[in-house]
């Protein structure tokens, strides 16, 4: 039915399958990620009962991908932090203390780690606030289209009405069909973020608490 809708109708489809695939591989790959980084927030009791740092952050690295791991490169920055702190002469540190050192050190890294969890998401947002217009399109020209089809005839019938206005209904559920799993995707992945770096402030917070007094917080003793 499509094929016969012209050029128009046959971009307008065109667009929403793009717009599909597009929205579809970003949840899966979002989702996959947030699975991963919640794999890795579990790791964290295995950290926190660790014989020192070191063996801390080989029980994070074997909780998945080392580049992707957002928990094991906090800790390295807050290591990188403290020895950038004490081993260069520069006078910026002369107004900052070991403690906002390290802080402005984890707050970056958790930047980052946001940064990479929110990538996508507009795209997202975007394909399910615009979807359901551009099937709207497709109706409307759908309409438009078996209007003058009528016009031309001259004359009125069932057989030739339905197959343009049925192909105008079409757009419309394609529109829907793109948008709703975007939405619902999308704010799947903002819950699952916002859990991530819940559990990455928190840990930024225990790690700067551990750099400082090189003792665990109440809350690590608990895990």
């Amino acid at each position: 039915m499509l094929i016969e809708g012209g050029v128009v109708i046959q971009l307008t489809a065109f667009i929403l399958f793009l717009m599909s695939i597009a929205s579809w591989t970003v949840i899966i790959v979002k989702a996959h990620g947030i699975q991963g980084a919640k794999k890795q927030a579990q790791s964290l009791k295995d950290f926190w009962h660790s014989r020192d740092l070191e063996q801390g952050i080989q029980k994070l690295a074997g909780a998945g991908n080392p580049d992707k791991n957002a928990f094991e490169h906090l800790v390295r920055e807050g290591q990188y932090a403290i020895a950038h702190h004490r081993h260069t002469d520069a006078h910026l540190h002369d107004s900052l203390d070991l403690s906002d050192w390290i802080t402005g050190t984890l707050k970056n890294a958790i930047d980052d780690a946001q940064e990479k969890l929110g990538a996508g998401l507009a795209l997202l947002a975007s394909i399910g606030s615009t979807a359901p217009f551009i099937g709207l399109f497709g109706t409307v020209w759908g309409i438009y289209h078996a209007l003058l089809g009528i016009g031309e005839l001259g004359q009125v019938s069932i057989d030739r009405v339905a197959g343009p206005v049925g192909e105008a209904l079409i757009m419309t559920a394609l529109g829907l069909f793109v948008a709703i799993p975007a939405v619902l995707g999308y704010n799947a992945l903002v819950r699952g973020n916002k859990f991530i770096l819940g559990k990455l402030n928190r840990f930024a917070y225990e790690l700067h608490a551990y750099y400082m007094t090189g003792q665990k917080t109440i809350y690590t003793h608990q895990r």
